[in-house]
């Protein structure tokens, strides 16, 4: 066990606030930022109830050095960072290319300069499969050449990889880990934490699961006739709570990595197209979900998914929960906030 403080920026949000349960079990000391525009209190009051930790929170905007550094000079004993702060919707991104561009390249260099000031360098960050494009052959392994992206948010991926790459070799004390997700889903199994968009979901799962309890009249399913089985987009569908363990392992092996800019997939390897998660979250919950076939969406990829071996053998990490799982508990945190 261990008792370092790890800063983390977008702790709020859904990914963020899963890991941060599973970095206090693991013995480290979290401290919080997040600026409140895509995520919720609720989440770190859950977190709160999970841990029996009240952890150090400060609203602060990452893009903002100011404020970055009052954080960093109040907890000069923060020895890593875990990014997680950006926005993420790839239908949002093609709506709204300047708005991902500006945060998310902004807060990413605001606080490698802060963290270069205050001689923090150990850094995870949030990076996404969306970074192969369409890939030539899957399953996709990381070192797959980088397509030219299908939305701003993937280029913001890319773009954010590459300042890294480029950091770390003009930065000679930096180590980075950078963590390709393929399609977190599901909840926290207690039903106490889990995804909570603000507004319209752009994720599939909170989709299907505020149709099944009558928030939203249909789902749409984008697209039916991509070169797949069953005409869905194939996606690598990972519960966030192996995705959050993932986070800590990269932690705990950052120093032993053989070199200091790593990229791993975090995936389960499986495929599963989006007309079958649907239909496999109406089995194991019973409830039925109208939906409706429309036309593709711009910005998706046809079909991606992971070859997960680096990070099994790297990270000493490997999924163990399923979509089922991920379904129910899914369905769990739904319920919950219906109460």
């Amino acid at each position: 066990m261990t008792s370092q403080s790890i800063l983390v920026t977008g702790g709020a949000g859904y990914i963020g606030a899963h890991t941060l349960v599973e970095l206090v079990a693991s013995g480290y000391t979290p401290v919080v930022l997040d600026d409140l525009s895509r995520s919720s209190m609720k989440l770190m009051d859950g977190v709160k109830q999970l841990t029996g930790k009240q952890l150090s929170f400060y609203q602060v905007d990452c893009a903002d050095k100011t404020e970055l550094r009052r954080v960093f000079g109040l907890h000069p004993e923060i020895s890593a960072v875990m990014h997680f702060a950006a926005f993420k919707s790839v239908n949002e991104s093609v709506e709204k290319p300047l708005l991902y561009f500006r945060n998310n390249i902004d807060s990413l260099l605001s606080l490698l300069e802060v963290m270069q000031e205050a001689n923090v360098n150990r850094f995870v960050f949030s990076s996404s499969c969306t970074v192969y494009g369409q890939p030539d052959r899957i399953p996709v392994t990381e070192d797959a050449p980088f397509k030219r992206p299908e939305s701003p948010y993937g280029a913001t991926k890319q773009m954010g990889e590459r300042i890294l790459e480029d950091a770390v070799k003009a930065w000679k004390e930096l180590k980075v880990v950078s963590l390709r997700y393929f399609n977190p889903i599901g909840a926290h199994p207690s039903g106490v934490i889990g995804e909570l968009p603000i507004g319209v979901p752009n994720n599939l799962a909170p989709y299907i699961t505020q149709t099944a309890i009558g928030k939203r009249s249909r789902l749409t399913v984008f697209g039916s006739d991509y070169n797949t089985p069953d005409g869905s987009c194939l996606r690598d569908f990972i519960h966030v709570v192996d995705l959050a363990v993932a986070h800590v392992a990269a932690l705990s092996t950052i120093d032993q990595l053989p070199s200091r800019f790593e990229a791993f997939n975090l995936g389960t390897g499986v495929p599963v197209s989006v007309l079958e998660l649907l239909n496999t979250f109406m089995r194991v919950t019973g409830v039925n979900v109208p939906y409706e076939i429309g036309p593709r969406r711009p910005g998706d990829i046809e079909k991606v998914y992971a070859d997960p071996s680096k990070s099994n053998r790297a990270l000493r990490w490997r999924t163990k929960l399923t979509i089922e799982d991920a379904l129910r508990d899914a369905w769990r945190w739904e319920q919950n906030l219906a109460k």
